[in-house]
């Protein structure tokens, strides 16, 4: 806009001039060299909009760009690899079954990493669904012991607004146990850890996940993400028995970053430049365009 100010011209004629410099300069990139790459998916606008991107791990540039984030949205992708004689040595992704799939049919070779992060992230979720049956549970029985007291007409007793210790309690719970530095922080962990054993046991379930990446083996991370397996079984927590039963039909992904110790982070990376992007332009309504803008996005700055 500024530039057409400047320039004279109208916003849709600079526009046209950038989308076919952009056209001629990156709607073919060259993935002939491309070995490792990141997959990930972002939402495009509201209403569950997606696109698929793929990024080369070792140059952080997106090679392609898919529409939804299915298995699907990477057909592009593997005609591309396929007509360059691409040889993908190393992918990682989240769990998703669409992108398994897709990967085991067309790079069945590839050292396949499920993204620590992603594996990360299905463990705090499960600990805040913990946290949130457990505030349920006790909303519910001080709402039966207010009943029970109304009706006797007892007085109050301690074992009320037990929920207000767990509640508001999510973001404590899912950092790391030394980054809470404040003692209000620490003090109120305890308590909420006092309150519940399911809550306790989920809660250091969490933190003990993190050590299986501090492994300095494959071997021995196997053992610790089995001891991890089976001690999540073993609590007989319905949320944990499910994500137990999750990680260990991912176990040879989760394993694989010992031998390819890649992940997600770039591409992560790449998402939150997308978003700046789109706040820059206040969206796009060419969606080519936009396509175009992704493609040339290593070689621009946003800040």
């Amino acid at each position: 806009k500024s530039v057409a100010a400047h320039l004279n011209l109208s916003w849709n004629t600079v526009k046209e001039m950038v989308k076919d410099y952009l056209q001629r300069h990156y709607s073919k990139p060259d993935i002939s060299g491309v070995r490792v790459i990141g997959i990930d998916e972002f939402a495009v606008k509201k209403g569950h909009v997606y696109k698929t991107i793929v990024v080369d791990l070792e140059t952080g540039r997106i090679v392609y760009v898919g529409e939804g984030k299915g298995a699907d949205a990477l057909d592009g992708f593997w005609k591309m690899v396929e007509k360059a004689g691409t040889k993908i040595e190393a992918v990682a992704s989240d769990l998703s079954a669409a992108y398994i799939s897709a990967v085991r049919a067309h790079a069945p070779d590839a050292v396949y990493v499920f993204d620590h992060f992603h594996v990360v992230k299905l463990i705090n979720e499960a600990l805040d669904k913990v946290r949130k049956r457990i505030v349920n549970q006790e909303r519910s029985r001080e709402k039966r012991e207010a009943e029970e007291r109304a009706k006797t007409g007892s007085a109050s007793v301690d074992a009320a607004n037990r929920s207000s210790v767990v509640k508001g309690t999510k973001y404590i719970l899912l950092r790391n146990r030394e980054d809470l530095s404040e003692q209000k922080d620490i003090d109120r962990l305890n308590a909420a850890l006092k309150l519940n054993r399911d809550l306790s046991v989920a809660y250091y379930l969490k933190e003990d996940a993190r050590l299986v990446w501090t492994c300095e083996s494959k071997h021995s991370a196997a053992l610790q993400l089995d001891s991890w397996i089976s001690t999540a079984r073993a609590a007989d927590i319905p949320e944990l028995t499910k994500l137990a039963n999750t990680i260990e039909s991912h176990r040879d992904g989760i394993l694989a970053y010992f031998d390819k110790p890649i992940s997600t982070g770039p591409v992560e990376g790449i998402n939150n430049k997308i978003k700046t992007l789109k706040r820059m332009a206040y969206g796009f309504r060419d969606d080519h365009y936009f396509n175009l803008r992704l493609l040339a996005l290593h070689d621009f700055k946003y800040s």
